[in-house]
């Protein structure tokens, strides 16, 4: 009777685990398509999601759905998230877990009109995301006593472009290269480039709700492991993961082109190599969330210090 008791028993957990791998992870970007993912996006295409035996769907945001607030609704599972962003969504009551890491450097810059110093554009009106993504920046005006005007866009250059802007903030992966299509000249002078002023900060990790993560750690393991070696394919196959990407693009119908993907993906691939290391590390460095912990809250962009520990499995 015994024997019978502890196969039933044994039965239903296997049970169970095989359910739990065969949910389905939505996982959403914080943008649409474009190579700022091409990992995902290759991680699903060559098979490595199916092999690491998880279920995956990507699922972009869209203007009403951004990507956190399908996150919050249980619209999704995992997501991208900058760290400064996922330290504001802890801070306000919302536990996250990183459980990937691609970002080891600051992409953000900021780009001048008529070859000025954007440190010397006391009170400039500066385009900024209106989905965010400018935290450092509101940090360095605060702390350099720039008061900048911020001008919230969208998702592209026109207002700079046009004149509209005395300067623009721009990820050297996206916006940056727009900008030179455009024309805009680029120079020592006029490009300020955080990573290099004391505020390199990683930004895109793949992150999920705590809750989520401490149901679902196998499964959430398995596939940040699938995503890691799409990058790490990415980075060995460019010009394949490129055509990933484009097929990504068009059955999205993205307004963009081949030639700035390539810049993109050359660029995001750059930027997941550690300075010091020279290494893609696919970690989240305590030095680095402590940085921005410490000025986020110095300029009363966090109400309290959001730790490491915080923010990676324990």
């Amino acid at each position: 009777m015994k024997q019978t008791l502890y196969l039933f028993i044994a039965m239903m957990a296997m049970a169970q685990t095989m359910i739990a791998q065969n949910e389905t992870i939505v996982f959403t970007p914080q943008w649409t398509a474009q190579a700022q993912f091409a990992g995902y996006y290759v991680a699903e295409t060559k098979g490595f999601y199916r092999e690491a035996g998880v279920n995956v769907r990507i699922e972009h945001p869209s203007s009403t759905q951004p990507a956190m607030t399908r996150l919050r609704n249980n619209e999704c599972q995992a997501t991208t998230l900058q760290l400064c962003q996922a330290m504001e969504i802890v801070d306000g009551g919302i536990p996250l877990v990183n459980i990937l890491q691609t970002s080891m450097n600051n992409a953000m810059v900021i780009v001048s009109a008529r070859d000025k110093d954007p440190l010397t554009q006391k009170g400039a009106r500066v385009g900024i995301w209106s989905v965010g993504f400018g935290q450092l920046a509101i940090c360095m005006s605060i702390k350099d006593h720039l008061d900048y005007q911020w001008i919230r866009f969208a998702q592209n250059v026109n207002l700079f472009v046009a004149g509209a802007l005395d300067a623009t903030l721009a990820m050297s992966y996206n916006e940056y290269y727009q900008l030179v299509q455009a024309g805009v000249k680029m120079t020592d002078k006029n490009v300020y480039r955080f990573c290099d002023h004391g505020y390199n900060v990683q930004e895109d990790g793949v992150y999920m709700t705590r809750e989520y993560y401490s149901k679902h750690k196998e499964q959430a393991h398995r596939f940040a492991q699938a995503s890691r070696k799409g990058w790490e394919w990415a980075a060995a196959h460019p010009q394949e993961a490129l055509d990933i990407v484009m097929q990504y693009v068009d059955k999205n119908h993205i307004a963009t082109n081949r030639v700035m993907q390539r810049l993109m993906l050359k660029e995001v691939l750059r930027l997941q190599v550690d300075r010091e290391s020279k290494k893609r590390e696919f970690r989240l460095r305590p030095d680095m969330v402590r940085k921005a912990s410490q000025l986020m809250v110095e300029n009363q962009m966090l109400s309290r210090e959001v730790t490491y520990n915080e923010l990676i499995d324990h």
